[in-house]
């Protein structure tokens, strides 16, 4: 780590400098100042220490976060991510967190500050984070560490087969010995069980407990989707497409898809959302390149979350759809799950380019039919199982993409069909939120409130 951090230096200062990234958090994930915990008690003890990587997992993990809440009101509720997005959004959906607070830099005396400022009783790892010093610092402490959702795609697993090739004798005992140190291992699937035996977990520790993405909850209606559908209906805009988490290079090929659908669909609006804020200015590049007429989320004066690029968050004024708009650039973050509600078709992003794809429940819970590309490593399980039922279509080019959306409009009937077995796999596939909490329970004691959980669970992001 150290010898990591000497030789990327220059490349963290100049992207610190050019992007504002790592420079302004760099004291938290050093673990000198927590600005957050300042507001906390300093003699409190026992939180809850809920880490969540980047926007994805801190999405996942909000129905457990929030009954988590209700059930041990008297502990504090530590939530920390590693990337900006997953802080931003951590920060507006979870603001019924204690903190919102970075992820420490795994040496150990970064660690070891971070503990003494949490005092967790408990950590909860949602997906799968294997920071050797941090585990065992918990297991010095007697901090029971628990892998939540665990999963290991076939991507970050053939790496690490090949980095146990070259280097077992070194990295097979470091992984073991990291890996004793966590208490329980909820994996999403028997493979991801099956795999996390591999890289060294105890075999009695680890279990199949399904993935907290399918608990999700559906975000009420926003500002801005209440005035985007009232939009698109004024103007006679249609069909909606919402092209979701679209990465860096990706862009270009989402413009495309959506060519291919004006070709049937003149009156065709895309709602193009990037993965990253650090992506917003090519995104608008790309879309003038495409010569199309556009709108930045940001330059509507509608009220946002706090994040909105150019902070447009005033109150809402008589901001109408301007004429010949064909794209809104979602250049903000936290409200694209709103907007799925309004979509006739979705793409998930990640897809197109070899980036391991996106989660595709979103749009499902919504009744949705997703569209992706080829790269879906990152949710392989989920998307196929998605293709088999025939709740997804999963496509090999851009143009494909839209003659896939092209395809369904002509057929609603099939469309609607599609979109009812999406939504039906994602309520039948519950559940692992609530086997989480019998394993939390093991290591908190009875909750305070068992009767809250389903209200918890059911009061809406």
């Amino acid at each position: 780590m150290g010898l990591a951090a000497l030789l990327l230096a220059p490349y963290w200062l100049a992207k610190g400098l050019r992007h504002g990234k790592y420079l302004h958090n760099l004291g938290e994930r050093l673990g000198f100042s927590f600005p957050a915990m300042t507001k906390l008690s300093p003699d409190r003890s026992g939180a809850i220490w809920i880490h969540a990587v980047s926007v994805g997992e801190v999405l996942s993990g909000i129905a457990l976060a929030r009954q988590l809440k209700a059930l041990y009101p008297g502990r504090p509720l530590i939530v920390s991510t590693t990337t900006n997005t997953g802080q931003a959004v951590a920060r507006e959906r979870l603001s019924f967190a204690d903190a919102v607070i970075y992820f420490p830099l795994d040496w150990g005396f970064s660690v070891r500050r971070a503990f003494d400022a949490v005092k967790p009783a408990l950590v909860l790892i949602l997906e799968t984070e294997i920071w050797p010093n941090f585990l065992r610092e918990a297991g010095r402490r007697k901090v029971p560490v628990l892998f939540v959702s665990g999963r290991i795609s076939d991507r970050s697993f053939a790496r690490y087969q090949k980095y146990l090739g070259a280097f077992g004798l070194f990295l097979r005992p470091l992984l073991k010995d990291a890996l004793s140190h966590a208490g329980t291992f909820l994996m999403q699937s028997g493979k991801d069980a099956e795999r996390i035996r591999a890289l060294g977990a105890p075999t009695k520790r680890v279990s199949a407990s399904g993935s907290l993405k399918f608990d999700l909850d559906l975000p009420a209606p926003s500002p801005l989707s209440n005035w985007l559908e009232a939009e698109v209906k004024r103007s006679g805009r249609s069909p909606v497409i919402v092209a979701g988490s679209v990465v860096a290079t990706e862009e270009p090929l989402a413009l495309i898809a959506f060519g291919t659908l004006q070709g049937e669909h003149r009156n065709a609006f895309l709602v193009l959302a990037p993965r990253k804020p650090e992506q917003f200015s090519a995104a608008a590049d790309f879309i003038e390149e495409s010569h199309r007429k556009f709108i930045r989320r940001s330059e509507l004066p509608i009220p946002g979350p706090l994040q909105t690029a150019g902070g447009a968050n005033g109150p809402a004024g008589n901001s109408v759809l301007p004429d010949g708009v064909t794209v809104l650039l979602l250049d903000s973050i936290g409200e694209l799950a709103s907007l799925y509600r309004l979509a006739d078709g979705a793409f998930v992003g990640g897809s197109l380019v070899p980036s391991g794809g996106h989660n595709i429940l979103e749009p499902a819970a919504f009744g949705k039919v997703p569209v992706f590309g080829p790269s879906m490593e990152n949710f392989a399980e989920i998307a196929s199982r998605f293709v088999s039922a025939g709740a997804a279509v999963q496509v090999e080019s851009p143009e494909d993409v839209g003659v896939a959306w092209i395809e369904l409009f002509r057929d609603p009937a099939r469309g609607k069909k599609m979109g009812e077995t999406a939504r039906q796999l994602v309520e039948a596939s519950r559940g692992a939120t609530d086997r989480a909490l019998a394993e939390i329970a093991k290591h908190l004691g009875p909750a305070a409130h068992c009767g809250q959980t389903r209200t918890a669970a059911g009061s809406g992001a």
